[in-house]
């Protein structure tokens, strides 16, 4: 199972690394603060109209700036939250495509662990939506938005506007205490979503061996276990949420009613103490109307609390992934020199390979011989970048070889298939090919009996593992793929493992076709494959010699 750690942060740099991945503003806190004018605006129309009701005086003016600003309020709030989509879509692609990056261009022989990717590049990710769609407007808004409504209270009735400031104080402080424990609360959420994505796409991948060994019942106990401490984690930052939204309604409704209960007595001279203004009827409505405006922009903060807390949750899985560095592609020719190289993965006691010396000619065919374990698939792995070189050189053309990876068609001894058509899978490498050039892929590689069975033809839709294919067929596709490619290396590994003698033979006349004119390099363990080769290299556990 896939182990979520967090690497400790400090606030300081995850908040410096939160404010370096969401970029610049976007305009969203001032259409909040236009939304704030216009309820201003609305607020003016209800009072003005009321007044003249019953001053019998035109209301259609007021009427018409009570609706117009209503309007304006749809409209700006509607912006602003397809703009705060919009960049939070944004951020979150920018993040998805750093976390695989990260990953693709990990260090040589690191292992890919997918159930860390799936919740780095998904649930991570995710977390950043509503921080950047809502709760960075919100907290902009929430610091301008209450001094513009107190300000317009202010014209109307400072004793209003004294009530309203008042009652900010203890709700700011209750905010505090909540959000502090909101913080723990989801971190210790996040984790265990973590851990349940990680365990899930861990276990799904395995689950040929789960059903082997029938440990089916185990493994959904366990995952079971974990969703239910995600859930019980979940309750808790939803109690702590409903705690500070209560705070919130408590101090908001406790404004509202002052504010009502003092309008009242002013309005009816029945106050017990002395004020200095002397309220209107116009005065007293607009000031009811806006009160409740005073808390809007502070309830928006509150309702996306929850979505600063998982980003910095998420922040503390996305900052230890390394800035990949862009790999230039620098175009490479033979010869391949292998000088005195060692290949040792990380975590190995032994080497993989040491003390190869190895020159391929450009057009040369090399075969590498030898038994398992001698290193065969781990040179081919060291061209295209993917297994650590520890020691000695490798230089193609002259220059020293960093990866073909971009410049070498390649063959696994696995082959690995995308889900999706046969034809998605032949073009993978060289999506711009043309029909001719597909179809005379095909026929190199012999698939053509293999197409003409299945329904769909090259449109034939395959899953991810090619159920319904035979280890040829799938090499095949692989040899077929490769042979799309226009590179100027071939590299292949083992690609006629675990054939009969007949496919072994047609599918051998098909790569020597294809080697033609290409500077090619073979792992495997069959001698009539070999003896296609300009050359063979009998690779050992300590070194290596050739025959021509």
């Amino acid at each position: 199972m896939t182990t979520i750690t967090h690497a400790p942060s400090t606030p300081k740099a995850r908040n410096r690394w939160l404010k370096d991945a969401t970029g610049q503003r976007d305009g969203v806190t001032g259409l909040l603060l236009l939304d704030t004018l216009a309820a201003i605006g609305f607020a003016a129309g209800i009072a003005g109209g009321v007044t003249a009701v019953t001053g019998q005086r035109a209301v259609l003016p007021w009427a018409v700036l009570m609706l117009g600003m209503g309007a304006l309020r749809g409209v700006f709030a509607t912006l602003a939250l397809r703009r705060g989509a919009g960049r939070a879509g944004a951020v979150k692609r920018a993040q998805r495509l750093r976390a695989v990056a990260a990953t693709l261009r990990r260090k040589p022989g690191t292992p890919i662990d997918s159930g860390l990717l799936a919740s780095q590049a998904v649930d991570a990710v995710e977390a950043l939506d509503g921080y950047v769609a809502r709760f960075l407007p919100a907290r902009r808004a929430a610091a301008i938005a209450p001094m513009l409504v107190l300000a317009a209270t202010a014209c109307a009735s400072g004793v209003a506007a004294v009530i309203l400031a008042a009652t900010l104080l203890p709700f700011v402080a209750a905010m505090i205490l909540a959000g502090g424990a909101a913080a723990n609360e989801s971190r210790r959420q996040f984790v265990a979503l973590h851990r349940l994505s990680a365990r899930f796409a861990d276990r799904v991948r395995s689950l040929p061996v789960v059903l082997a060994f029938r440990a089916e019942t185990r493994e959904t106990e366990a995952i079971a276990a974990a969703a239910q401490e995600l859930a019980e984690r979940t309750m808790r930052v939803l109690r702590v949420a409903f705690l500070s939204s209560a705070a919130l309604e408590f101090f908001a409704a406790l404004s509202v009613a002052l504010v009502a209960v003092y309008c009242g007595f002013a309005l009816l001279g029945l106050l017990p103490f002395v004020v200095p203004e002397t309220l209107t009827l116009a005065q007293a409505f607009f000031v009811l109307a806006l009160a409740p405006e005073f808390y809007a922009s502070m309830r928006r903060l509150a309702a996306a609390y929850h979505d600063k807390q998982a980003a910095e949750t998420a922040a503390d899985t996305l900052m230890p992934l390394a800035e990949p560095a862009p790999v230039p592609l620098v175009r490479v020719a033979a010869p391949l020199v292998l000088r005195n190289v060692a290949i040792q993965y990380p975590g190995s006691d032994a080497p993989a390979v040491s003390h190869l010396s190895l020159r391929i000619e450009a057009g040369e065919t090399v075969a590498l011989l030898g038994p398992s374990g001698s290193g065969k698939t781990s040179v081919l792995h060291l061209l295209l970048g993917l297994a650590p070189l520890s020691a000695g050189t490798v230089e193609a053309g002259g220059v020293p070889l960093v990866s073909l990876a971009g410049q070498a068609s390649w063959v696994g001894q696995h082959p690995l298939l995308i889900a999706g058509t046969i034809r998605d899978n032949l073009t993978l490498a060289y999506p711009h090919a043309d029909e001719l050039a597909i179809q005379r892929a095909v026929a190199a590689a012999g698939l053509g009996p293999m197409l003409a069975a299945w329904p769909g033809g090259l449109d034939a839709t395959l899953d991810a593992r090619g159920s319904g294919l035979s280890g040829g067929e799938r090499r095949r596709i692989a040899l077929a793929r490769a042979l799309l490619c226009p590179a100027p290396f071939l590299l292949l590994d083992e690609p006629t493992a675990h054939l009969d003698a007949a496919a072994e033979a047609a599918l051998i006349a098909t790569i020597a076709r294809a080697a033609k004119g290409r500077t090619t390099l073979i792992a495997t363990h069959s001698p009539a494959l070999a003896a296609i080769a300009n050359r063979v290299v009998h690779l050992g556990h300590t070194a290596c010699h050739s025959t021509g």
